[in-house]
């Protein structure tokens, strides 16, 4: 179609001719988006057909496939044209000769029964429950698109590759011409810090991520009603990183958490409108990273109640402890820092040898979580001996060292 900006990946999937089309890819291979690029040309291309595009949840498919056709849809003006309507509340797009392409999740088999279609896409493909494929897959009459990063073997590598009718096509960020080079670098910084990442987000090889820094999470629908709220987190970026911010709740001696906002390119101002935006009151602690002194006293003097976290020899490790005492339990709409979690893991060399350090990289709101924990979590560790901390106690003042023991 004239006015998209297309890949490699766009032109295999388009011109594949097999039932099922597998796309195993690393991180920022651009797959999703070439994917949902095919799916609009088919949907213009003939009357009235049906395409659904699944994910494992709807916040998952709003991060991230979902958000990729609207920036799809609302950068080409010929689409515009051809889509009549897009209803956001049901997240259908309707076209004007009657196709439709609609963004939807299953619970279960049975729930998959419903509906027939032309095309399928299941969206990180391991997340979603094998019944469901199969279920969605027997009621798709033209062909099935599915994606996913390799992380571990599962039901697609037991049950569908080698099969005939089925096609692999396995990229990297280098097959995305659109992937800028900050990212390409952080990417093929994998490979100093562990191999076995490496080989999953920057080759799109299948392996077998073990290992994880924090393993003691899990998923929850929401906050409980009468939690007692800790603190925000927050973490600054900019251009090439994002900007992260998490709020932390507690109760039952269990850590609740929600993530408040994601983003590249916010300005000190632009942090301040997001955290009204989030419900974020003035007078509720934030605990940011500390390395940024002139952004911490800026949104101070914009009414905000600001500290920095306690940083210096050992601190890392000592928040990880801290926080491996407690079940966390993170929201479902919160896919950015369920996604950073799947990631965080102790850096090992190129025979595997683990280190006991994790890896610096897709951490910007697993470090405002570890902030809180060491401001707001090591209470009884600075009672007990101030004089065997493993690090330098930073100068912030009366006020904000208050707070950390609070």
């Amino acid at each position: 179609m004239k006015g998209l900006s297309t890949s490699t990946l766009f032109q295999q999937n388009y011109n594949a001719n097999t039932h099922v089309v597998v796309n195993q890819g690393g991180t920022s291979s651009g797959k999703t988006y070439a994917i949902l690029q095919v799916l609009f040309c088919m949907a213009c291309a003939e009357e009235g057909m049906v395409i659904t595009v699944v994910g494992q949840d709807i916040p998952n498919l709003k991060a991230g496939a979902l958000r990729d056709a609207l920036t799809i849809y609302k950068n080409s003006a010929l689409l515009q044209r051809w889509v009549a309507n897009y209803n956001r509340s049901d997240r259908v797009f309707e076209f004007v000769n009657g196709s439709i392409i609609e963004f939807n999740s299953y619970h279960d088999g049975q729930d998959a029964k419903s509906g027939k279609r032309d095309y399928l896409f299941i969206n990180e493909a391991n997340g979603v429950d094998h019944a469901i494929y199969t279920e969605l897959a027997l009621r798709t009459k033209r062909r099935v698109y599915i994606d996913y990063n390799p992380t571990a073997a599962f039901w697609v590598h037991d049950k569908l590759l080698g099969k005939p009718d089925v096609q692999l096509i396995i990229s990297d960020h280098r097959h995305n011409p659109f992937c800028d080079d900050g990212m390409r670098k952080r990417i093929e910084a994998l490979k100093e810090e562990n191999i076995e990442l490496w080989k999953v987000y920057a080759r799109g090889l299948t392996g077998k991520v073990t290992g994880l820094v924090l393993g003691n999470w899990h998923i929850c629908e929401e906050i409980p009603e009468h939690a007692k709220r800790l603190a925000c987190g927050l973490d600054f970026g900019f251009t090439n990183d994002q900007t992260g911010c998490i709020e932390v709740f507690m109760q039952n001696g269990q850590l609740w958490v929600k993530e408040l906002f994601y983003e590249r390119g916010l300005t000190n101002p632009d942090i301040g409108r997001k955290l009204t935006e989030n419900g974020v009151d003035k007078q509720m602690l934030i605990i940011a990273d500390s390395a940024e002194p002139k952004s911490i006293e800026e949104l101070r003097r914009m009414g905000w109640n600001m500290t920095g976290a306690m940083k210096g020899p050992g601190t890392v490790n000592l928040s990880i402890d801290i926080l491996k005492r407690y079940r966390i339990n993170i929201t479902r709409c919160s896919v950015n820092l369920i996604a950073e979690l799947g990631k965080y893991k102790w850096k090992t060399d190129k025979n595997g040898r683990t280190f006991n350090e994790p890896m610096d990289g897709f951490n910007h709101l697993i470090d405002p979580l570890r902030y809180i924990a060491l401001n707001k979590l090591r209470v009884n560790t600075i009672r007990r001996s101030r004089s065997k901390l493993p690090w330098k106690e930073p100068n912030f003042g009366a006020r904000d060292y208050d707070m950390a023991l609070f």
